[in-house]
Order: C-alpha cells, then structure tokens, then sequence
C-alpha cells in the first residue's frame, strides 16, 4: 500500500514529486523541508518528479491519500507532469486523493480537461494559516467545481473569521496547531472560536501542537475535553455546490 503517515485524517500519502517554495507565515517551520533535509539524495528547493510516481496503480484496496506531503500538487514547477499524475489518479478511482495546497488560485488551470463537474473521488483543500491566507486564497477556492471541498486551518497561527456564507461551500474543517522544533503555539481560544462558528459535523480537530505528545498527538486532540473526528460529505451532485455558489458570489 502506500506510504504509511502519522497524519490522523488520512490513511497513506504518496507524492508524485517533491520539493517546494514557501509561499507564506505558514511554511516558516515546514515539515517537509526538515523531512527531506534529512536525506541527502533530497533537494527541498527543487521540484524533482518522484521515482515512485505510479505507485498507485498497484494498490488495490481502498483507502484516502494525502497527496505530496513533500510538495504542493499545484506549484508551476510541476506542471510537466501534472497530466501523467491525473491520470494514475483517473485510473485508480477506489482511492480517495485528498489534495491540499497553499496555491487555490493555480488550480482552476491545472485540472484535468475531463473533470467537468469533478471527479468524485478527489477533494480538494486550501491551507488557512492566517487571516490574510484565508482572505486571498477563499474566492478562487469556493469558485471551483468540486464535490467535496475542504479548509485546512493548521498550523493556526492566529485568530481567524472566515465568511459564514462560504461556510455552507465546504464540506470539511481542519484544525491543529503547528508541531515540531520552534513550533509557534496556538492559543486554544483560537480553536475554539472556529468550532463555535463551524458545523460539528464538518470538524477535524487534529492537534493542540507543541513538542510534547499527549496520548501520542502533539498537545493532545481534544478542546475541553472533547473530540471531533468528523470526515466530509461530499455534494452529490455538483449542482448542488453550483446553485450555492451562483446565489453568494453573482
């Protein structure tokens, strides 16, 4: 199967490349630099396609993976061998490609020509780290056609509002604070706001953060006490998501 993972809301990731650019306050501790840093046959600055690039067409089981842990599945760099990578995912539709970027904006121009409405089995997500992420990144977001959409609210770095109309647009929330040497700690008021504004079932609290690892997370997973594991449902159909977009945005 694929490459196991820590990662709690998924079952295995894979990168078709790796490599990156920091592209906002988010990335200044990134994981996968001070993964790949490790390796030296790894660069982090340079966007290199993966040996194990179609790994996927072997897996036959169904699970969700977390697509470029090392990369952003839409930085320019890449483009190349974007197609290649939506095909292997075209032809392995029991897997769930959960693909999350920093770059929303680049997305429109790189799906694929036949995603029409979507492919069902691919959600696509934005990082919101900050306030001023979320503000740039939610409008070409929430304008794609997708069937399940989600926002990744980690590492949280500060308090954040987003628009309670697009909220209706996502179909999952994640929230955690950021782990890791020099982590930046984030205040649970901060988590705590975004769950009071969000629907319950749409929330995913991954982590509180830090170094220090409570019952095997970093700062445990639970605000007051409590959990939320909730995964997405998706709009089924599109139009569904089409008809929200068409009554908030025109």
């Amino acid at each position: 199967m694929g490459e196991n993972t820590t990662i709690s809301w998924t079952d295995h990731s894979h990168n078709f490349w790796y490599g990156c650019r920091k592209v906002s306050a988010g990335c200044k501790n990134c994981y996968a630099e001070r993964d790949m840093n490790r390796y030296p046959q790894f660069n982090f600055d340079t966007v290199t396609r993966a040996k194990g690039f179609d790994k996927p067409l072997r897996w036959k089981e169904p699970a969700k993976v977390f697509v470029n842990s090392w990369s952003d599945f839409f930085i320019e760099e890449a483009d190349p061998w974007r197609d290649d990578a939506w095909d292997i995912i075209r032809r392995t539709p029991h897997l769930t490609y959960q693909i999350l970027t920093k770059r929303p904006a680049l997305i429109a121009d790189r799906l694929p020509a036949d995603w029409g409405g979507a492919y069902n089995h691919v959600w696509l997500g934005m990082t919101a780290e900050t306030q001023q992420a979320y503000n740039d990144r939610i409008i070409p977001f929430i304008k794609l056609q997708c069937t399940t959409r989600f926002i990744s609210f980690e590492p949280l770095l500060e308090e954040i509002s987003p628009n309670l109309n697009f909220t209706r647009m996502i179909n999952w929330f994640i929230i955690g604070g950021e782990s890791g040497p020099n982590s930046r700690p984030m205040k649970l008021e901060w988590a705590e706001k975004l769950v009071d504004m969000l629907p319950e079932r749409k929330l995913f609290f991954k982590q509180v953060g830090g170094n220090r690892r409570i019952e095997g997370v970093f700062g445990g997973d639970k605000l007051n006490g409590k959990t939320y594991k909730n995964f997405p449902r998706r709009f089924n159909p599109v139009s569904e998501y089409t008809e929200l977009v068409q009554k908030e945005l025109f």
